[in-house]
């Protein structure tokens, strides 16, 4: 598993290799070739705002983005997705530390959740419908608190 991670957000990032390793527990839980390919960019209000309007046509900056490349899917174990880039995941540290503190809980496990949350984009999933919606968030939930040693690996539903 390739993951790179750059900061451009001008904020320090504590523990970048716990993202990597949050990256390579998704990926495997989701049976996705460990030969696959992601990044993960850590960037300011301004460069998110950018990107939000630019590919949603959305105003303002917003928590996390998934760019998506080689439309990889979750394997099983005994049939593995292929190879591939996965794509990116773009995440702003800034709006991160105002929803967790809106909702009261510490910056680290927002951006571990937004950086899970992006790759099970990544992987196809969404939230538009109810039922999406209900399948992506169980998942995010049970993969981060696997990797957080609270519970067993998941894969996909």
């Amino acid at each position: 598993m390739t993951v790179e991670i750059e900061n451009r957000s001008g904020r320090e990032v504590d523990d970048q290799p716990r993202f990597a390793r949050l990256t390579a527990y998704v990926l495997d839980a989701m049976h996705v070739d460990p030969d696959t390919e992601v990044s993960l960019t850590f960037v300011d209000a301004k460069e998110m705002e950018d990107l939000h309007v630019r590919w949603l046509g959305l105003e303002g900056p917003t928590d996390v983005m998934s760019f998506p490349m080689d439309e990889l899917v979750p394997g099983t174990p005994e049939a593995p997705s292929g190879p591939g880039l996965l794509g990116d995941v773009v995440l702003c540290p800034e709006v991160a530390a105002g929803q967790a503190a809106a909702a009261g809980h510490d910056v680290m496990e927002e951006m571990l959740l937004l950086t899970v949350h992006s790759l099970l984009h990544l992987l196809g999933y969404d939230h538009a419908e109810p039922a999406e919606e209900a399948e992506m968030f169980g998942l995010q939930r049970r993969l981060l608190l696997g990797f957080l040693g609270s519970a067993p690996a998941p894969g996909p539903s």
